[in-house]
C-alpha cells in the first residue's frame, strides 16, 4: 500500500499570515496617527473659535457703554479678566486684556487681547476698535 502525499496547498503558511498581519498593522497605525492629527487640529480650531466669541462679546459690551465710561484716564487704562467657556464638554479659560486709551478728545480706542493655552502653547487673538462721540 502506497501513501500519497498531496502537494496541492490551499491556504496560507504561517509566514505569509505574519507578513499580512504586519502590513495591516502598519496601515492601521498610519490611520490612527491621521485620526490623532485631525483631533489635535480640530480642538485647536474650536478653542480659537471660542476666543473669537469671547473677544466679540467683550468688544460689544465695551462699545455698549456710554462714551464717558469707556476710559476716564488720560493714560491707557488696562483691565484684565478671565472668562471660562465650555469647549468639547470641558471648561477652558480665556484671559481677556482690555486696553482703553484716548486718541483725541472725542475718539477712544479699545484694544482687546484674548489669550488661551493648548498643549503648553499660548495663543493670542487681538481685536481693536475706535469709538467716537460725534
Amino acid at each position: 500500500m502506497a501513501i500519497s502525499v498531496s502537494t496541492d496547498t490551499k491556504g496560507f503558511t504561517l509566514i505569509e499570515f505574519l507578513v499580512a498581519i504586519v502590513i495591516l498593522m502598519v496601515g492601521l497605525l498610519g490611520l490612527l496617527q491621521t485620526v490623532n492629527y485631525a483631533i489635535h487640529y480640530n480642538m485647536g480650531n474650536q478653542l480659537r473659535q471660542g476666543a473669537l466669541l469671547v473677544a466679540d462679546e467683550s468688544m460689544n459690551l465695551e462699545k455698549a457703554k456710554p462714551f464717558d465710561l469707556i476710559s476716564s484716564s488720560p493714560s491707557p487704562h488696562v483691565q484684565s479678566t478671565v472668562v471660562s467657556r465650555v469647549v468639547n464638554g470641558a471648561f477652558r479659560s480665556y484671559s481677556v486684556v482690555k486696553t482703553n486709551a484716548d486718541v483725541t478728545s472725542k475718539t477712544k480706542s479699545i484694544d482687546l487681547q484674548v489669550s488661551w493655552r493648548y498643549q503648553r502653547t499660548r495663543f493670542v487673538h487681538s481685536i481693536m476698535s475706535l469709538v467716537s462721540n460725534y
